[in-house]
């Protein structure tokens, strides 16, 4: 992976996953409303949303807010420019995760009591989902024989035949990284959860539409990871990738409106029970058989 291609890919993923991960939110609601015998706002509602955010008056209760915001950003970006120009997936990893400590900074420094039980939330979600995460990486590389992400296209098959198990960690706490219910601890998007919303109680204006931007764009990395599993040397992947995708999406959609909110407790332990079971086990396979 070269510094040009990242870069490229980087300028790419900018332009490209916002869009994308607009119409996901707005399909997103709308697909939750019919769940709930509503109709739902338009597919573009996320758009007007934002663009109203950042046409109000720039608010904050410091100066290091929204550069906070603006570093997760980036580096959301950055790393979805490493993975889809082809690059290192455990940089991927790396990059992804600092973004999330960025987006918890802003939250501290708030000062907020509110905003800061929301970050202590989110970190804990860092945590319970971050083993699982570099898991992937792991077994990603034992089934290509490289952290590249290109190396999956030389496969003759997809490496969810070799990896299963893993990719079932990673569905499990993928309901984490999306903030979905029932793991919806520090940042709900369902108005009866929260009487203020957690780790972006103090953010508003420009800051918050920056923030909402940057989970389109997780949202686009996140389904890329999972497009990453049914990869292989043939064109036919195209498709099967996108079945993959669509699938995924729905589910973790019906999940989110489904199941209540539990206890970070238990969102701790059993995401890392997924990842001692799902990962660990499918990697001492391949490691040992």
């Amino acid at each position: 992976m070269s510094l040009l291609s990242t870069l490229i890919g980087t300028i790419l993923f900018a332009i490209a996953a916002p869009v994308v991960g607009c119409l996901l939110a707005g399909l997103d609601r709308i697909v939750s409303a019919r769940m709930q015998g509503r109709v739902g706002p338009p597919l573009l509602q996320p758009y007007y949303d934002v663009r109203k955010l950042f046409e109000k008056e720039r608010v904050s209760v410091n100066s290091v807010e929204s550069v906070y915001v603006a570093a997760a950003l980036l580096f959301a970006l950055l790393a979805g420019g490493v993975f889809f120009s082809g690059g290192n997936l455990l940089l991927c990893v790396f990059v992804i995760t600092l973004s999330s400590l960025f987006f918890i900074m802003a939250a501290y420094s708030t000062r907020s009591p509110y905003a800061e039980v929301g970050a202590a939330r989110e970190t804990l979600q860092v945590m319970a989902y971050e083993p699982m995460v570099l898991l992937m990486a792991v077994a990603f590389f034992q089934a290509t024989g490289s952290f590249d992400v290109a190396a999956a296209l030389a496969m003759p098959h997809p490496i969810v035949c070799t990896i299963g198990l893993v990719f079932l960690g990673v569905l499990f706490i993928l309901t984490i990284k999306l903030r979905k219910s029932p793991f919806d601890l520090a940042l709900s998007h369902h108005a009866h959860q929260e009487i203020v919303r957690g780790v972006t109680t103090e953010m508003s204006g420009p800051t918050l539409g920056l923030v909402e931007i940057m989970h389109w764009c997780e949202n686009v990395l996140f389904m890329g990871w999972i497009g990453l599993f049914f990869v292989w040397g043939s064109p036919v992947s195209a498709v099967v990738v996108a079945l993959a995708v669509v699938i995924t999406y729905f589910l973790e959609i019906w999940i989110d409106n489904n199941f209540a909110r539990v206890k970070w407790q238990f969102m701790f332990k059993s995401a890392w029970l997924v990842a001692l079971i799902a990962g660990g086990v499918n990697i001492a396979l391949l490691a040992f058989l």
